[in-house]
């Protein structure tokens, strides 16, 4: 997941529990958790987070690990503010809550951290990875953000732009097999549909056996069979953005 100079801490979490190595900051109008590498860079990753906001732990511990190999990582609050998802809540109420959270409205807030990551980090390459609802807003940018270089889309939920494809910047998309909110159906339309409309590199990677949530699952929910399908999952996006960055 990293190379050898900067060895991936994966004992440091992926739980829970886990407090993150970052800090907390104010960027503009929004809160955003923050992890910068010991040395010097000018790549720096916008991490998107689910339904279940910016503050839990799964996805610091993604940002931590982007940081482990050399990436300023920056996970903005894109609800700004609203409430974030819980498992408790009724899931009956869940698309009149959504509504209230589109994927696609986000450009405000990425122009501040953009911003943020110039003037105060900077950081003059800068990438994008989101999961579920933040993959949405992941192919929401590479679709239209000239500021970005490439972007991670992992689980991002399809049905939200099917009909666009035409990609600005090389985009990776990365699904598991048995996702109940991403039928396999809509991963080869959205294959079809890249590869008749896309002019960038652009990858589509469907990891067997793997349900929703897989790559940043936490550690005392990973089965024996399932980790080497979510380290894969990890080492490609690290090395997509890698590439790209």
């Amino acid at each position: 997941m990293a190379n050898e100079s900067r060895p991936c801490p994966c004992d440091i979490g992926d739980r829970f529990d886990y407090g993150g190595r970052g800090q907390e900051v104010q960027v503009g109008h929004i809160k955003a958790y923050v992890c910068k590498p010991p040395a010097s860079t000018h790549k720096a990753v916008i991490v998107i987070h689910d339904i279940f906001g910016w503050q839990l732990p799964n996805t610091r511990y993604i940002a931590d690990m982007l940081t482990t190999n050399g990436y300023i990582a920056i996970c903005p609050d894109f609800f700004v503010g609203q409430e974030a998802w819980k498992p408790s809540n009724d899931w009956a109420s869940f698309n009149d809550w959504v509504k209230t959270r589109d994927a696609g409205k986000i450009d405000k807030e990425v122009d501040v951290v953009l911003k943020y990551l110039k003037d105060q980090c900077g950081a003059e390459k800068v990438g994008v990875i989101g999961f579920c609802w933040g993959g949405a807003a992941v192919q929401h940018l590479m679709l239209k953000n000239p500021h970005l270089k490439t972007g991670v889309s992992l689980y991002g939920v399809i049905s939200r732009f099917e009909d666009k494809h035409t990609l600005l910047h090389p985009t990776f998309f990365i699904f598991g097999e048995k996702d109940d909110i991403i039928p396999l159906e809509q991963v080869t339309l959205l294959e079809q549909k890249l590869k008749q409309n896309c002019k960038v590199d652009y990858e589509v990677k469907i990891y067997p056996g793997q349900t929703h949530g897989f790559v940043h699952r936490k550690r005392e929910d990973i089965n024996p069979q399932d980790k080497p399908y979510i380290e894969e999952g990890r080492k490609d996006m690290i090395n997509w953005l890698n590439k790209y960055l």
